[in-house]
């Protein structure tokens, strides 16, 4: 069969479309970004459009990502996930170290790998992990200041560890969300939910299938006011039968929180990660 040059010229154009889909795992501190998520409409800095940057320049043509777990302004991710299809082949190492020297030193891809088009960074996720890091101490900390979240007052871990009990399981946690939070469902299920220490750092480390806006943050404000005397070891759980934002306490800086971890099916071969951050 002959083949005219229309159909070597569709041939050619189908071929050019052909991509690959890149698996990366990605560090950062968030301190200087206006969170992760890009805003296209304002002149802020976010840490997808500095790693998209970096990418295209590595792909030589426009890369688009999605995460694992979209995070705020401040909050830091030891072990972020994405995916991007990029219209080359580029060996791992390019994709590492080629995209690490176009990063600025708070942005570090750890590893890359390809991964089937059924692979997708957030929806794929089967559970996510965090960590919120609180130095309790008479005097604010120089080093690691916006690494962590500071308190003066003297926290109870036993009351902290008993606050943090009501509130693993499903549960709707309305009162634990951001007023403007968009997912459809208030409804998510903690698989596990830890307060220990190490020194005079206290650690919160919570895992879920999902989490709703400000959700750990939240949590953190609430046991760190029980952890203070300043609430019962219930109220964690009050908070939570209310289903009202209003209920729920203050905020926690976001200077503290990391995103540490996320499991995917076994079948897409991912490195595991290390449940950061580095100096724990």
């Amino acid at each position: 069969m002959q083949h005219t040059s229309e159909d070597q010229g569709a041939t050619q154009v189908a071929l050019s479309r052909s991509t690959t889909r890149y698996a990366l795992g990605i560090e950062y501190a968030g301190y200087n970004y206006h969170g992760w998520q890009s805003q296209r409409d304002e002149a802020v800095s976010t840490v997808q459009e500095t790693l998209e940057a970096a990418l295209s320049q590595i792909a030589c043509h426009p890369v688009s990502v999605i995460c694992a777990g979209r995070t705020d302004t401040g909050v830091n991710g030891c072990y972020q996930v994405v995916h991007f299809d990029a219209q080359v082949e580029r060996p791992d190492r390019a994709w590492v170290r080629g995209t690490n020297t176009k990063l600025p030193d708070d942005v570090a891809v750890l590893w890359a790998k390809p991964v089937p088009d059924e692979f997708h960074a957030r929806f794929s996720a089967m559970e996510r992990r965090y960590r919120y890091l609180i130095y309790s101490a008479e005097v604010k900390p120089a080093i690691l200041s916006r690494g962590v979240t500071w308190t003066h007052k003297e926290l109870n871990l036993e009351h902290m560890q008993a606050g943090a009990k009501h509130l693993v399981g499903e549960h709707d946690f309305t009162s634990y969300r951001a007023i403007a939070c968009q997912a459809k469902s208030p409804v998510k299920t903690v698989k596990s939910l830890e307060v220990h220490q190490k020194g005079q750092l206290i650690v919160i480390d919570i895992c879920a299938n999902a989490f709703l806006h400000h959700m750990v943050r939240n949590v953190a404000g609430v046991l760190m006011k029980i952890g203070a005397g300043e609430a019962s070891v219930d109220w964690s759980r009050e908070v939570l039968e209310a289903r009202d934002r209003r209920e729920g306490g203050v905020t926690a800086p976001p200077w503290g929180l990391y995103f540490v971890d996320v499991k995917y099916p076994e079948e897409f071969d991912l490195p595991p990660g290390n449940r950061g951050p580095f100096f724990l």
